[in-house]
């Protein structure tokens, strides 16, 4: 099969244009037509040059969010299938979503359904979204399904926006402290140097330290660099084992001040994954397995398996949660009160939404309490600095005078 470039009218007399893979410009031409879709050119489009390491195989939460909600609005329309995925697929700008969404169109026109063309695609849809649109496409509720993920996706995306708030400032500030204070001491600090040696001046304790120091940081720069270049693909490779998963992520979670946040959040995605998946009609251990896999913490996801496994093993879902110990109490009675009432879907959803304000207050109480943290902090290092270049100066006019 090739990609064709094709251009043409639709039946309203606008003009259209795309891209579509077929075996050959006959076949692809015929399918136009049949879309009533008068062709003028159809024209192999030449490959792209193929770099693996360069190849952009992601589709962003957001963009996944606004195609649920379209793909929703139109089925809802009672446009076909086929064309609604077609017209969402010409009008995406990721070029891998759109192969990805040209894809299960084709799968989808040849007679599969929707969730058997999406799973095909396990980086584009997850069985979370999978199984939602097979209980959608089952119950003749797919639209109302499709809605449900798009909020969903839209919630994580906030609790994410929330998260990296939370690290990203205070990571800023410390790394825009730590590279002024190497900027000087390569820079700066050694022309001082080259002046107290000139005047043979008796310099203080901490004077001497910060010029051996910056003496060490001009010699070994380029080494410095490459060795913190070097820790940073090394943590990379160590994060991606098994090991170094459990180390990261139990140390996350025993943070003083970022580990409540992070379980906040874990709490917060596992109930509104387990919720919306039960609300969709999903049995009760398949959602627990994938609720387990969106958890974003191995530890949490083990424990989320824990109550999986107690759960088939005919304990309630309330005494499970409780026996893991790693769930707070609030969430466990909230829980037992949806499995007497038969509201578990609505009780989850109410507990993530609990916790989506925690995480908002909990951050913002943070980044408050930082603020002054890392002024002293970035105030601390500038003022050592020049304080300890200073202080022979000073020295120096005291002898003058």
């Amino acid at each position: 099969m090739a990609i064709y470039a094709w251009r043409g009218k639709n039946r309203y007399g606008d003009a259209v244009a795309g891209k579509r893979v077929a075996n050959s410009p006959e076949e692809l031409t015929r399918v136009l037509q049949r879309e009533q879709i008068a062709v003028s050119s159809v024209i192999p489009k030449k490959d792209a040059l193929n770099i693996p390491f360069l190849k952009k195989e992601k589709i962003k939460l957001k963009e996944l969010s606004v195609f649920s909600r379209q793909l929703a609005v139109l089925i809802d329309a009672k446009l076909p299938l086929i064309q609604s995925l077609n017209i969402l697929a010409e009008q995406t700008k990721n070029k891998y979503f759109k192969k990805v969404l040209t894809r299960v169109r084709e799968d989808v026109e040849a007679g599969s359904s929707l969730n058997q063309a999406m799973r095909k695609f396990p980086k584009a849809f997850d069985d979370l979204y999978c199984n939602l649109v097979a209980s959608g496409e089952q119950s003749g509720s797919l639209d109302i399904m499709l809605q449900r993920l798009a909020e969903y996706s839209e919630k994580i995306v906030k609790l994410r926006a929330q998260v990296k708030q939370a690290m990203i400032y205070p990571s800023a500030i410390i790394i825009f402290a730590v590279l002024v204070a190497v900027f000087l001491m390569w820079k700066v600090i050694p022309i001082f140097a080259s002046i107290f040696k000139e005047l043979n001046a008796q310099l203080p304790f901490i004077t001497l330290s910060v010029i051996k120091l910056s003496d060490f940081i001009s010699n070994y720069i380029l080494y410095l660099f490459l060795g913190v270049i070097g820790a940073l693909f090394l943590f990379r490779y160590f994060h991606k084992t098994r090991q170094g998963q459990w180390a990261v992520d139990r140390f996350l979670l025993r943070l003083p001040m970022f580990g409540k946040i992070m379980s906040k959040v874990a709490i917060s995605r596992i109930t509104r994954t387990l919720g919306t998946l039960l609300s969709g009609g999903v049995s009760m251990l398949e959602s627990l397995k994938i609720t387990a896999s969106t958890a974003g913490n191995v530890v949490i996801e083990k424990s989320v398996m824990d109550v999986r496994r107690q759960v088939s093993e005919g304990q309630s879902l309330t005494q499970s949660f409780s026996a893991t110990g790693r769930f707070p109490f609030m969430m466990s009675q909230m829980v037992s009160v949806g499995e007497a009432t038969g509201t578990l879907d609505q009780m989850l959803t109410k507990v993530a939404e609990f916790y989506d304000d925690e995480v908002s207050t909990s951050v913002a109480a943070l980044l408050s309490a930082l603020e002054p943290i890392l002024l002293v902090f970035v105030g601390g290092i500038v003022g050592s600095l020049i304080l300890s270049m200073y202080l022979p100066i000073f020295n120096l006019m005291s002898q003058i005078q």
